[in-house]
């Protein structure tokens, strides 16, 4: 009996020893964000886009949430991304615009999660001017990055070019990351930052074409004349004056660099169509409000063909989700930095306080919390994101940030914005300003002070600036309490100083 006991006593006490070593898999919520560049609402269509089809960022509509007031804090591609992971405006993380470096030191939700034992990856554009910090792994373009075959500089300090197209190329490494370099015990936070659909919008080869015989209306604000509207009126963002022929619409372009740095098969594909666009336009030789509209067909083409390689790349990554079994502990951002003008107001770029820029588009498929097919309405805005990753993975927020999670009981009634790059690229004059469900009101400084007020409702548009219209104002005064009250809320000690001196 003795010697029977022996063994069996051995068998139990290896079990034991191996359900102790046993390391279960972590449940929390595992998070990915798709990142994209100045991708407009009007080019999405679940927000109803008249000009494409993106059926990958729909179906996360579908299957999640879209979030119809969604809004950034400082339309500027770096500030965003800075606001992205610190949940603070800008005069609070230190980076107010594009020419500044970012303090990646600086507290911000991927050190949070890193501790709280998620595994942290950035992968595609950053942006941000230094190398980030607290992420596990990280693979990032330098600066604004290429769109064809496009440089990579790595944890090591090495930087690596990768032959294909931008997008194609981000998700490659996105996806190999995700099967084979992570811990599949623990849960993940990775951000896919896609380069695209940024200036000066390159489609992949296999895109060129895609819009060749689709007409494209003009915006109603396209010849705008900015009445009453100073600031408006001085940027230097226009697709009839701003927007260069070569650089921008590739005009006679072959021996631009981002020609010379593609493969041949790329470099005879590309130049097989764009040498028929330079000789398409000359043949033309449009003038006047000819070549304005040439000017707006051409970069409709060209903005929106970028957009199809970053939905079928949406697609993949929900693909991929399926086929892993991760979907259904994963929750799914897509979102961009901010908004983008497809010649409203005549206009490219952002910067404004005005709704095509002020506006992001935020779509999330979270199975555990959101039912398919929601529309949330509330005010949000970049703040909001740090704040609810953190929520999200059950990390306690810190109470230096200043967002709240986008699931929030008690919603915002209002969103603060303020722009600070002037002089610089475009011309857009630093203004700060408050936007309800109905009204905004915008302060100009720095080269003039002016004030504008807009009904959203009747004017959405933006063309009539009720600042100085008796009718409102009532309005004006609440706008300006409720302003002042963000602004101290916030501590944003500029925008204080410059009421201040006004004497409110």
């Amino acid at each position: 009996m003795q010697k029977t006991l022996l063994p069996l006593c051995a068998l139990f006490l290896t079990i034991g020893l191996g359900l102790l070593s046993f390391k279960p898999q972590d449940k929390r919520p595992n998070i990915l964000i798709l990142f994209s560049d100045d991708h407009a609402l009007q080019a999405i269509s679940a927000y109803g886009s008249p000009y494409i089809k993106t059926p990958n960022i729909d179906r996360l509509a579908r299957e999640g949430a879209l979030y119809e007031n969604m809004f950034c804090t400082n339309s500027l591609c770096a500030p965003s991304r800075a606001t992205l992971l610190t949940g603070k405006f800008s005069h609070k993380n230190g980076h107010k615009d594009n020419l500044t470096q970012f303090d990646a030191g600086q507290a911000m939700y991927p050190k949070y999660l890193q501790t709280a034992g998620y595994q942290t990856s950035w992968i595609g554009k950053w942006h941000l001017q230094v190398t980030p910090q607290y992420f596990d792994y990280w693979s990032v373009l330098p600066g604004q990055g290429a769109y064809y075959n496009p440089d990579f500089i790595e944890m090591s300090g090495k930087t690596v070019r990768q032959e294909g197209y931008a997008t194609d190329v981000i998700t490659n490494k996105a996806l190999q990351w995700l099967t084979t370099d992570r811990d599949a015990s623990k849960p993940f936070c990775l951000v896919i930052g896609h380069k695209c659909p940024h200036r000066n919008w390159q489609p992949d080869t296999s895109d060129l074409r895609a819009f060749d015989h689709v007409k494209f209306p003009l915006p109603k604000t396209f010849y705008d004349n900015y009445e009453g509207r100073i600031a408006a009126g001085r940027q230097d963002m226009t697709v009839t004056k701003t927007m260069r022929l070569k650089e921008d619409l590739k005009v006679d372009a072959a021996d631009d660099a981002f020609v010379k740095r593609m493969n041949p098969a790329q470099r005879k594909a590309w130049l097989a169509y764009y040498d028929q666009v330079t000789a398409d336009f000359k043949k033309k030789n449009p003038t006047g409000r000819a070549l304005d509209e040439w000017k707006y067909q051409r970069y409709m083409q060209d903005y929106l063909g970028t957009i199809l390689s970053l939905d079928r790349n949406v697609g993949r990554v929900l693909d991929y989700l399926d086929k892993a079994g991760l979907a259904d502990n994963t929750i799914v951002v897509y979102s961009s930095d901010q908004g983008f003008y497809l010649g409203e107001h005549g206009w490219f770029d952002k910067r404004f306080m005005y709704e095509e820029s002020h506006h992001m588009p935020m779509l999330i498929r979270n199975p555990k919390r959101i039912k398919p097919g929601t529309i949330d309405r509330a005010i949000h805005n970049n703040t909001d994101f740090a704040p609810t990753i953190l929520e999200e993975a059950g990390v306690a927020v810190p109470k230096d940030m200043q967002g709240q999670s986008f699931f929030s009981k008690t919603p915002r009634k209002s969103t603060y914005y303020h722009y600070y790059e002037y002089p610089a690229e475009h011309s857009v004059q630093t203004h700060f300003g408050i936007r309800t469900d109905r009204y905004k009101l915008i302060r100009f400084y720095n080269d003039g002070e002016y004030w504008e007020l807009y009904d959203l409702k009747t004017d959405p548009e933006e063309l009539k600036n009720q600042y100085a219209n008796p009718a409102y104002q009532k309005i004006r005064q609440q706008l300006l309490g409720d302003l002042k009250k963000l602004i101290r809320q916030y501590d944003d000690t500029e925008a204080e100083a410059i009421l201040r001196k006004e004497g409110l």
